[in-house]
């Protein structure tokens, strides 16, 4: 069905790819991203709304209830590429972003060839999110109350070739929940030659790194807690340090399971408190929620991806340890039906290496997915909101 149009818009998403890697743009500060992505698309005759307050914008095709939502990200990260600190986009955000637009252009192009009609009601909206890599993008998202009527969303990431191959499509990854907890340990100074006179910090923060062993989370789930920052003292070696900073980075594969863990976390801390009467002061600096897939989304994304690639190209539904943002969306309104796509486009070495690459042909196969299951949440939405006849 879609064959001859794709064909058509693929030298545009060719440049829009181009334009969008090239010009990487850090969390909350993806401006001239958003202000290209709103100028092309008002180009193509599209009413653009801007997020008031932060980066960011989304489009819609129709109107009133039920409502079918595509989200993409659009941060790149921070990181050291060659020597040098940039913003760079080695998470795939910049595919993400090209198959966003293309699903506009292409549901357009359907919607103008009475191949696909919005006479029947409805709204499909599509979302450009800000930073994801900061976890916070989506909240943001959600705090403008965009979200509250949204029946089903759909979201997409490149997936690296330990997960999928070159060409292989999955409907559902199933991210893990991740935190970071920052702990600020405050003993009591004194000579190295009296330490009776004073609380060692770095004894206390090694005995939070034992109490944190000793944490239970039921096994059946996967999960994980290390110590991945530990500092104390200063130059001189004669002193007892009276303050550390630790960090800690725990996941779970469930919200439950990192509910658990907190808990486990926070009962380990106040443990070490009261073992030496110190003060550790615990800070979330990162909170990620798990993946809570819909069913009835992930059958949706198979059907779509066995009717635009065929069954051969299925692949497995994608258990992974990695963090995303786009889970909130789900735990925050639990009414949402989500699922998000795996594309399996060649990735080497792997996400979030400074030199991540992949087949930028697989991104006009992800824009035939992705329309398709927006097309079809539609009216399958329709269909269970229609009233009951006889």
């Amino acid at each position: 069905m879609n064959s001859d149009l794709l064909k058509t818009l693929k030298p545009t998403l060719d440049e829009v790819f181009s334009h969008l890697h090239e010009n990487p743009e850090k969390s909350w500060s993806e401006k001239n991203t958003t202000k290209y992505i709103a100028d092309l698309l008002e180009s193509h005759g599209f009413d653009v709304h801007l997020f008031e307050r932060i980066p960011g914008l989304y489009v819609e095709f129709g109107s009133g209830s039920p409502v079918v939502a595509l989200r993409t990200d659009m941060d790149a990260l921070w990181q050291e590429v060659d020597g040098e600190f940039r913003a760079n986009h080695s998470c795939g955000h910049d595919g993400h972003m090209t198959m966003a637009v293309g699903a506009c252009l292409l549901i357009q192009e359907l919607i103008d060839k009475n191949q696909f009609s919005m006479d029947e009601g409805g709204t499909i909206r599509v979302i450009f999110q800000p930073a994801e890599e900061k976890g916070q993008g989506a909240l943001s998202v959600i705090d403008t109350g965009l979200m509250d009527d949204v029946d089903y969303l759909f979201g997409v990431h490149v997936r690296p070739i330990q997960e999928l191959k070159d060409g292989e499509f999955s409907p559902a990854l199933h991210h893990g929940a991740s935190r970071q907890v920052s702990c600020e340990i405050y003993g009591e100074e004194a000579h190295a030659a009296r330490p009776h006179l004073g609380k060692n910090a770095i004894e206390i923060g090694s005995s939070l790194v034992d109490a944190l062993k000793s944490i239970h989370v039921d096994t059946t789930i996967p999960w994980s807690v290390k110590v991945t920052r530990f500092q104390a003292g200063g130059e001189a070696g004669n002193v007892i340090p009276g303050k550390a900073v630790l960090t800690m980075d725990a996941r779970a594969q469930t919200n439950a399971a990192m509910e658990q863990l907190g808990e486990g976390i926070s009962r380990s801390i106040r443990a070490v408190e009261e073992m030496y009467d110190a003060r550790i002061a615990q800070k979330v600096l990162l909170d990620i929620a798990a993946a809570e897939v819909s069913e009835e989304a992930r059958d949706i994304l198979k059907k779509s991806i066995i009717e635009a690639v065929g069954e051969e190209h299925l692949g497995e539904e994608v258990v992974t340890p990695g963090g995303e943002d786009f889970h909130f969306y789900t735990k925050r309104r639990p009414h949402i039906k989500a699922a998000m796509l795996g594309l399996g486009c060649g990735l080497v070495p792997g996400l979030h290496h400074p030199h991540m690459t992949f087949n930028h042909d697989q991104l006009i196969v992800g824009v035939d997915i992705l329309s398709r299951a927006v097309m079809t949440a539609l009216e399958q939405a329709r269909q269970q909101s229609a009233p009951m006849l006889g």
